[in-house]
C-alpha cells in the first residue's frame, strides 16, 4: 500500500487536453516571437530612414501650437511652416550667438589657468607622498607619447568612425529639419490620409490612436524640457554662487544634455568640473563635482522617472526600466527614445484592452468621437460631440 491515490479514468483525457493547450499555447508564442524578431531586423534595416522621421515629429511638436496659432489667423501653410522653422533655427543660433562671447572672451585665461594647473600638478607629484623626479614624470610622458603615437592607426580609424558618426548625424539632422517643414504644412492632412488607407471600421481607431500619439510625443517633450531646465537651473546655481566662469553657457549645455541621456549629463557634468578644477582649484572642483552629481542623481532616479511616469501614466519602474532597456539596444538614441516609445505602447495597449472590454477608448475627454467622412475627391477627419464631457472615456 502507498500513500498516492489509484490513478482515475478521466486523468489521461485531460492530461491529453492539457498537453494539447500547451502545445497550441507554446506554437501561438513561438510565432510571436518571430514575428516581434522580424519586426525588428525590418525596423533596424529602415533605422535610417525611421530616426530622421521620429526626429523631425518631434521637433514638429514643439513647433506645431505656434504654426497651429499662425494658420488660425489666416497664413498660409507653407508660409507659417517655413516662418516658424527658420525662427526655430534663428533662436537656437541666436543662443550659440549670445554665449559665445562669454566664450571667447575667457577662454584665453581658462587656457593660462590650464598651464598653470599642469604646473602645480607636477610639483605636487615632485614633493611628498610621491616624491617623484622630474625625469620620471618626463619619462611618464614620453611613454604616453610613444604610446599614443604607436597606436596612431587604431586612433585614426576610431576618429574616422566618429567622424562618419557625426557626419551621418548631421544628415539625419537636416532630412529631420526638412521633413519637420512638411509635418507642420501638411501636418493636419496627415490622419486623414493614414486613415483613408483602412477600411471604414478601422479608420476611426487609426485617427484616435494617431492623435493620442502625438499628444503622447509632445507631453514627452515637454517632460524633457522641464527636467533640463531643473538640472541646468539648479547646476547653474552652484557654478554661480563659487564664481566659476561660463555660467551661462555650462547652464545652456547642461538643459540641451538632458536631452541626451546618459552621456549628455555626464559631458555637461564633466565640463562644469573640468572648468571648476581649473580656474577655482580642486576643492571647489570637488564641491562642483557634488553638486552635478547630487542634482543627477535626483533627477534620474527621483525627479525624471516621477514626472514622466505621472505625464505618461507610467510606473517609475517602467521608466527606468525603458531607459536601461533602450540605452542597451540603440546606445544614447535608444535611452532618448525609450521613454517616448514605451509610452505608445502603453497608449496602444490600453487602447486594445479598453476596446476589448466593450468601452469606447475612441471617445476623447472633451466627449468628441474622430469621424471619418469624403468620397473619392479625398477625406477629412471631423470631431462629432457624442458624449458629454464628464461622459467622455479616459484618453489613456
Amino acid at each position: 500500500m502507498t500513500t498516492s491515490p489509484a490513478p482515475t479514468q478521466g486523468r489521461g483525457p485531460k492530461m491529453q487536453a492539457a498537453a494539447r493547450t500547451l502545445a497550441i499555447a507554446s506554437g501561438q508564442f513561438l510565432l510571436i516571437a518571430a514575428a516581434v524578431v522580424v519586426l525588428f531586423y525590418v525596423l533596424g534595416k529602415l533605422w535610417s530612414i525611421l530616426l530622421p522621421i521620429v526626429l523631425g515629429l518631434l521637433i514638429a511638436t514643439v513647433l506645431w501650437p505656434v504654426t497651429r496659432f499662425l494658420r488660425n489667423h489666416r497664413w498660409p501653410p507653407a508660409l507659417a511652416a517655413s516662418v516658424v522653422l527658420l525662427g526655430f533655427l534663428a533662436a537656437f543660433g541666436g543662443i550659440i550667438a549670445a554665449i559665445a562671447p562669454s566664450v571667447a572672451n575667457q577662454v584665453t585665461e581658462l587656457a593660462d589657468q590650464a598651464s598653470a594647473g599642469l604646473q602645480n600638478v607636477q610639483e605636487w607629484l615632485s614633493g611628498p607622498p610621491f616624491n617623484l623626479r622630474e625625469g620620471q614624470i618626463d619619462d611618464a610622458v614620453d611613454s604616453t607619447i610613444d604610446s599614443i603615437q604607436g597606436n596612431a592607426q587604431n586612433i585614426a580609424g576610431y576618429a574616422l568612425t566618429g567622424a562618419t558618426a557625426v557626419g551621418n548625424s548631421l544628415i539625419n539632422l537636416v532630412l529631420a529639419l526638412v521633413l519637420v517643414f512638411f509635418f507642420l504644412k501638411d501636418g493636419p492632412r496627415w490622419v486623414p490620409w493614414l486613415s483613408a488607407q483602412t477600411g471604414p471600421k478601422a479608420a476611426p481607431h487609426v485617427a484616435a490612436l494617431s492623435y493620442k500619439t502625438w499628444d503622447t510625443l509632445s507631453e514627452f517633450i515637454r517632460q524633457q524640457a522641464l527636467v533640463g531646465f531643473i538640472d541646468a537651473f539648479f547646476i547653474g546655481l552652484g557654478l554661480w554662487i563659487f564664481d566659476v566662469p561660463l555660467v551661462l553657457p555650462l547652464a545652456v549645455l547642461t538643459f540641451f544634455g538632458a536631452f541626451i541621456p546618459i552621456i549628455g549629463a555626464f559631458v555637461a557634468g564633466a565640463f562644469a568640473v573640468l572648468i571648476a578644477l581649473v580656474d577655482e582649484g580642486f576643492t571647489v572642483a570637488l564641491i562642483i563635482f557634488g553638486i552635478v552629481l547630487l542634482v543627477q542623481q535626483i533627477e534620474g532616479n527621483v525627479l525624471q522617472p516621477i514626472i514622466q511616469g505621472r505625464g505618461f501614466n507610467l510606473h517609475a519602474a517602467v521608466v527606468i526600466l525603458a531607459v536601461t532597456a533602450g540605452s542597451s539596444l540603440a546606445g544614447i538614441i535608444g535611452a532618448f527614445l525609450s521613454v517616448p516609445i514605451a509610452a505608445i505602447i502603453a497608449v496602444i495597449y490600453r487602447y486594445a484592452r479598453d476596446q476589448l472590454d466593450g468601452k469606447q477608448p475612441e471617445i476623447h475627454d472633451d466627449g468628441t468621437r474622430t469621424e471619418i467622412s469624403g468620397d473619392d475627391s479625398g477625406t477629412t477627419v471631423r470631431q462629432e460631440q457624442v458624449a458629454s464631457p464628464a461622459e467622455g472615456q479616459p484618453a489613456s
